[in-house]
């Protein structure tokens, strides 16, 4: 056979369809190997994340396996020592509802200030704080707090016998007073000045430039009191008729001004100096050092004198020494009724907002717990009768 001869030709065809046929089920074999491995890789690190978060919430839920040391201080009738050593009031009570509900081990360690319970807790002395603990951005940056179980308001306590003229005297030498009698006066001189361009060139005593200009002041004056407004009356036309819209005018603006004037006078002379926070500007404050109550009035920049407790500002105010002690409203009432009800009463108002919340150490495991045991206690039945018989009222303001 030579180089021409015919070569036996080969199937390439078939076969070769063959091959790809053989390929494309490896391929599909191994795809469909490849998503059931895939599948089965996922479901399993799914189940084991499911089992790490039940593990982690079981591990959030489950009560530590040691005993708690839990901060208070006396703030009645949030937290009161009684005579034995143990600790009752609404906080405390809160505290140990929750404590028996969740399994927690706790001894209670009394702390002498609330500065001293919050630096405990910032520098893990204390794992918990419970007593009357006011909710600031300035402690919240060095501890947490709880969702509040108690909102409230600054109360001012004043002596109930104060002189009657002392406070008088204090509402004839108030900003008040001052501005209304300055007020009536702008408007004589006005009235005044009017009359003297009316009157200058026609009527002699009213004329001859700063003379008849004082003139005028004086006659509008005594127009406006009604004390002899004829002598050296205006003697135009257009003075005479301002001089009468004047004088009816100043009948009305005088009986107004009076009227405001004695009812202030015998409201003071009954009540006090003191009925809502704006009267705090003109007297002699009081409060608890390094509480809330004095970072408020900081703030609106009123002046106060510090005390180092409640029973030493409320011994101060009834001795004189102050005219109103401002704190938090509940603990005031409280301290008030029990051992000042003879000489202090609270005013029947408040000013700002406060919360009272659970303290912990910055990132607490046990924050999570307390939040929803918190929120559980306060809206049951239970601490709505504990608020109403401690406080006489069934919710917090």
């Amino acid at each position: 056979m030579n180089s021409f001869d015919e070569v036996p030709s080969v199937p390439h065809g078939p076969r070769l369809k063959e091959d790809v046929s053989c390929r494309t089920a490896v391929d599909c074999a191994n795809r469909q190997v490849m998503s059931s491995l895939r599948r089965a890789l996922l479901c399993l690190v799914s189940l084991a994340m499911l089992a790490f978060g039940h593990m982690l919430h079981a591990q959030e839920r489950a009560a530590p396996d040691r005993e708690l040391v839990v901060a208070t201080k006396a703030a009645p009738p949030f937290a009161m020592k009684q005579t034995d050593g143990s600790w009752s009031g609404i906080s405390i009570a809160l505290w140990k509802r929750i404590a028996d509900r969740e399994h927690l081990r706790f001894r209670f360690v009394e702390t002498q200030s609330v500065p001293d319970l919050l630096d405990g807790i910032a520098n893990g002395t204390f794992d918990a704080g419970v007593a009357a603990v006011t909710v600031t951005a300035e402690r919240a940056r060095s501890v947490e707090f709880t969702h509040p179980f108690y909102n409230t308001g600054i109360g001012i306590a004043v002596p109930i016998n104060e002189n009657p003229w002392v406070s008088i005297g204090r509402a004839l030498l108030s900003f008040g007073f001052f501005q209304a009698v300055g007020v009536l006066l702008c408007f004589a001189m006005a009235v005044g000045f009017l009359i003297w361009m009316l009157e200058r060139r026609k009527t002699e005593h009213f004329g001859g430039g700063a003379k008849g200009l004082g003139s005028s002041f004086w006659w509008s004056t005594i127009a406006m009191t009604q004390a002899g407004a004829a002598q050296n009356a205006p003697a135009t036309l257009p003075g005479r008729i301002v001089a009468m819209g004047w004088m009816i005018a100043s009948v009305i603006a005088i009986a107004v001004f009076t009227a405001g004037i004695t009812s202030t006078l015998t409201r003071r002379g009954l009540e006090g100096a003191v009925h809502g926070f704006n009267d705090l500007r003109s007297v002699r404050v009081g409060a608890v050092a390094n509480s809330a109550t004095t970072d408020y009035l900081g703030r609106q920049r009123l002046s106060f004198r510090t005390f180092p407790d409640i029973q030493s500002g409320l011994s101060a105010l009834g001795g004189g020494k102050i005219d109103a002690f401002v704190h938090d409203k509940p603990l005031l009432t409280w301290m008030v009724r029990n051992d000042f009800s003879g000489s202090v009463r609270v005013v029947d108002t408040s000013f700002s907002s406060e919360s009272y919340a659970i303290v912990l150490p910055r990132n607490s495991a046990l924050r999570p717990m307390l939040d929803l045991a918190v929120l559980d206690q306060v809206e049951s039945d239970w601490w709505q009768q504990t608020l109403f018989e401690t406080l006489g009222t069934a919710r917090s303001p």
